[in-house]
């Protein structure tokens, strides 16, 4: 858990940022995201530097290897030892401007291979915009008093600042609440076993998550190699269309341990997206706005639903890319729940006859507050190809744990533990009535409605009868107050 300390250092690191004159939070993000890199590569070595040292070997795959590094973009020859943080920190502040700029960022735009490679290969079109030797003497001092040891305290700082981002209100299409994700990753309860994929994957906010799940249920297990290799190397998968969100993203897996996360830019509704029963485990909080062209989706994901609505193709989408038995859980407007036109019928039909679907988590409209006050709810299905919708599990969240104004302040009210605790123990659901906050409803009932998915369709209100005064009892009170406010009045006009 983050402390107050540590806030504060970062909140003094944002506002040098700011005072520079860096006054967009996502190109502070950005530079941030840059020189944590930068420092992570040289820690990493050092580390590695040390336990050869112990065992009197060769560093293995160094980073910053002997001699000097032929700087592509000036043709001279840089010592490897100034491009390290431990070094160039020291320097005075000319020469740490010229040194960073120059040739640190030229050198890391370059890197190419090794473990690394998953966030380095991001790194092609960066640019460096720190203004002034001041501000960057300032930022480096600030970002070497953090305690980046550990890749628990690594990621607790990055989130902290992805926080600071989201909370700044722009670039809020990657800022899927921390809490509702990890609700969704409890449900689900992925395994070692599992390959895990986001589709729109933003700031990796799922797929981490999921990272941080594995290695608190699973550390002991995680210790063999095969789990360990999985783990860093195959189990996460992320694709966007946003570079910057996939540097982000990218340096947001590393900082929690995962080395090489399969992030990757790529459209995932078009043709380029050649992926099919590849996961066993879908998250995902998809784009709602917009819509694109047929030509520009790829041909299988029309086949389910004939539309341009960009969440109901991830839903087709969502169904190809699973392995069979495979999960998904999916954010979605609830216009997908009760649309009343073909496309979207055809999505819940799907679902419903062809595919096994488990639940529906109707949120309140205040969850994406301030950024949106959209309604959303949270489908989770399994794809089976061969139907298996027998009841449908239906949860009414009415509180999150914050408010649901703009502030989203935090509140006692919470069904979050509540939703967990009952979706992985339906069994003692059964019992539960439409009157209740949770409860089924029946396969059938469902496609006697058209297959709609709206709790408020099924779930029954409680009516209790109020007797009201019969009417001359009403009228004959208002007379009395009405006498006893002209005997004032009167009384009052008497003093004059």
């Amino acid at each position: 858990m983050i402390t107050g300390e540590v806030k504060n250092k970062i909140d003094g690191i944002w506002n040098t940022f700011f005072s520079a004159g860096i006054s967009s939070p996502l190109t502070v993000l950005e530079q941030m995201t840059y020189l944590f890199f930068i420092k992570l590569l040289d820690d990493s070595q050092i580390k590695k530097e040390a336990n050869a040292k112990m065992f009197d070997v060769e560093v293995k795959d160094p980073v910053f290897k002997t001699g000097t590094w032929l700087n592509p973009e000036t043709n001279k020859e840089v010592p490897y030892s100034n491009l390290r943080w431990g070094n160039f920190k020291n320097f005075d502040t000319t020469t740490m401007l010229s040194t960073v700029r120059n040739d640190v960022f030229v050198f890391i735009k370059n890197i190419s291979s090794g473990k690394d490679s998953s966030f380095s290969r991001f790194m092609k079109d960066t640019i460096f915009m720190i203004p002034n030797e001041r501000t960057l003497s300032k930022i480096v001092d600030g970002i070497s008093d953090l305690d980046l040891t550990d890749k628990d305290s690594m990621g607790d700082v990055y989130e902290y600042i992805l926080g600071k981002m989201a909370a700044s209100g722009t670039n809020g299409q990657f800022r899927t609440p921390r809490h509702i994700i990890r609700m969704m990753i409890y449900m689900l309860k992925p395994t070692l076993k599992d390959v895990l994929c986001d589709p729109a994957m933003g700031s990796a906010g799922f797929i981490v998550e999921a990272a941080k799940y594995m290695s608190e249920h699973y550390h002991t297990d995680m210790l063999k190699k095969e789990h360990g290799e999985h783990y860093r190397n195959t189990m996460f998968y992320g694709f966007d269309t946003d570079t910057t969100m996939l540097r982000i993203g990218a340096m947001n897996m590393m900082l929690h341990g995962v080395d090489n996360p399969n992030i990757e830019w790529q459209d995932s509704l078009s043709d380029d997206n050649k992926d099919k029963a590849k996961y066993t485990k879908v998250f995902a909080n998809p784009p709602f706005k917009g819509s694109l062209d047929h030509g520009s989706v790829e041909k299988s994901l029309l086949t389910v639903a004939k539309t341009k609505q960009t969440e109901l193709l991830f839903i087709s989408l969502f169904l190809r890319v699973l392995k069979l038995g495979g999960r998904c859980a999916s954010i979605v407007p609830d216009g997908v729940l009760f649309g009343g036109n073909n496309a979207p019928l055809s999505v819940r039909k799907e679902l419903i006859e062809n595919q096994k679907l488990e639940a529906v988590i109707s949120m309140p409209s205040g969850v994406f507050k301030p950024y949106a006050g959209v309604s959303t709810a949270i489908l989770i299905f399994t794809k089976t190809n061969s139907g298996g919708t027998d009841k449908v599990w239906f949860y009414d969240m009415k509180a999150d744990g914050y408010s649901l104004d703009d502030k989203r302040n935090e509140i006692p009210d919470n069904d979050i533990p509540d939703i967990i605790a009952r979706f992985n123990n339906l069994e003692a659901e059964t019992s539960r009535t439409r009157q209740d906050q949770s409860f089924f409803v029946p396969k059938a009932e469902l496609v006697e409605n058209d297959y709609d998915l709206s709790l408020n369709k099924y779930k029954k209100v409680d009516r209790v009868v109020v007797e009201f005064e019969k009417p001359e009892v009403i009228i004959a009170r208002i007379k009395t107050l009405q006498s006893e406010i002209d005997k004032a009045i009167t009384q009052y006009e008497s003093l004059n």
